[in-house]
């Protein structure tokens, strides 16, 4: 079972351009997935969930993650784009999220609001990939693969 903790956006992006520069039906080919029903779009092209997420997978780790390691299927490889921040559909049927409603105070019990503490913003660490195997290059900047 692949985990994807390990796979960024920067992962992804890497696994589309792929995708784009061999064309779709070559990608999946090459490595040996399927056409499946789960899709998303980027940049207005539509690309097929799984098979992206496993190459992006790759990229992360060094190992292709395959169609059967994917435990929720299509629904969960979506779900999980959604997270990285791509435009995912909804699944059938589901309404948009409605608001969340404020709760009006109790006039027995007034409530101060306390001061709004700033929310650290998480910045998505850039990796430096090789440039000849994708691997994430380490401190010195020489793949300890390639060289």
């Amino acid at each position: 079972m692949a985990t994807f903790s390990a796979v960024s956006r920067q992962h992804i992006l890497q696994a589309i351009a792929e995708h784009d520069a061999r064309g779709g039906d070559d990608f999946l080919g090459v490595y040996g997935y399927g056409r499946t029903a789960g899709s998303f779009e980027h940049e207005g092209r539509s690309y097929p969930a799984i098979a992206v997420l496993g190459v992006a997978h790759r990229f992360a780790t060094g190992r292709q993650a395959l169609e059967d390691e994917f435990h929720g299927g299509a629904e969960a490889a979506l779900a999980l784009l959604g997270r990285r921040g791509f435009d995912v559909p909804r699944p059938a049927g589901a309404a948009p999220a409605a608001p969340k409603r404020a709760r009006a105070a109790s006039p027995a019990k007034p409530r101060t609001a306390a001061p709004a503490k700033p929310r650290a913003v998480q910045r998505e660490e850039v990796v430096t990939l090789c440039p000849t195997c994708s691997m994430a290059l380490p401190a010195t900047g020489r793949c300890d693969y390639c060289d």
